[in-house]
């Protein structure tokens, strides 16, 4: 498909004429378009939640949520993978964003990355990919080389794939065994998909990330009970957590997480059975993790 026919690439006619608007009739047109977006995200909720789960499977089977994508895209995908550890405990390295043209396309554009589809096998190949994976492809505009590869490889050796583009019907939507395409209109900008199609992407990788995270056990009711206590903040954000789901006071709260190495989940069961901070991470891991499950055995 031609690049110049894609939704994503058309005019759109609402912002003809940003260059002769106020500053504040510019910013208004901007977030006018932007109100669209979660409109079509939640026109692809079905598939969105069928990626979740597959997200969540690969996980409970060993395997990794991987990423990749060129240019705003790809950005996105590592963000979203950066941030797991820190905000779920989970091991770096489970959660994997791949952009195309290496690290360095993170903060500089290395051109022509993209158009390799080689490029993209080769990328997951050094990774082992496994059939036990999940690779989630991100493309705006469905038709990136880079990310085509990656599917197609991933295809090949049996890895379970996801298509996320701003597209219908688009090149990597067809390749790939779950296909979200939430389609936001041309943008303000024109082709400039770092704005209604890059915020629909942030949207659904939130979701795609943050539900399988709930569903891996790394989340009591909505809070991030997984979380690595590494700064004072998050110290502090620790302890309120105790206090949220057990209603203790702070010292209590405080003297729970010293004896768990301000790990939050034991600390919220010891409050909650009496059990002491050995015998909480025993019952945690018979439950593999899932703190509900543990104050209700």
């Amino acid at each position: 498909m031609n690049l110049g026919s894609l939704i994503s690439e058309t005019r759109n006619q609402d912002t003809m004429d940003l260059d002769a608007l106020s500053t504040l009739a510019l910013v208004e047109r901007f977030n006018q378009q932007d109100a669209l977006v979660a409109g079509a995200v939640k026109a692809t909720l079905p598939d969105v939640a069928r990626a979740v789960d597959a997200a969540a499977q690969a996980i409970k089977q060993g395997g990794r949520l991987i990423y990749m994508g060129a240019g705003t895209s790809g950005r996105l995908g590592v963000l979203d993978a950066s941030e797991c550890p820190p905000t779920f405990g989970v091991p770096h390295g489970l959660v994997v964003g791949l952009i195309a043209g290496g690290p360095g396309a993170m903060l500089k554009a290395v051109e022509g990355a993209e158009d390799s589809e080689a490029l993209g096998e080769g990328d997951l190949r050094d990774l082992n990919l496994t059939a036990q994976d999940l690779v989630v492809g991100l493309a705006a505009s469905g038709r990136t080389p880079y990310v085509i590869g990656g599917l197609k490889y991933a295809h090949s050796i049996g890895c379970p794939t996801v298509a996320i583009s701003c597209n219908p019907g688009s090149a990597i939507a067809q390749l790939a065994d779950i296909a979200i395409s939430p389609v936001v209109g041309p943008e303000a900008l024109t082709g400039s998909t770092r704005m209604k199609s890059g915020t629909a992407q942030k949207l659904v990788l939130n979701m795609i990330s943050t539900g399988a995270m709930v569903k891996s056990g790394k989340v009591y009711q909505n809070l991030m009970v997984d979380m690595q206590a590494t700064n004072l903040k998050l110290v502090d954000r620790a302890c309120r957590m105790v206090i949220q789901a057990t209603g203790v006071s702070r010292d209590e709260a405080e003297a729970a997480l010293k004896q768990t190495d301000f790990a939050v989940k034991p600390a919220i069961l010891m409050v909650l059975t009496g059990l002491d901070a050995e015998m909480a991470r025993e019952r945690l891991a018979r439950h593999d993790g899932f703190l509900r499950a543990a104050i209700s055995e």
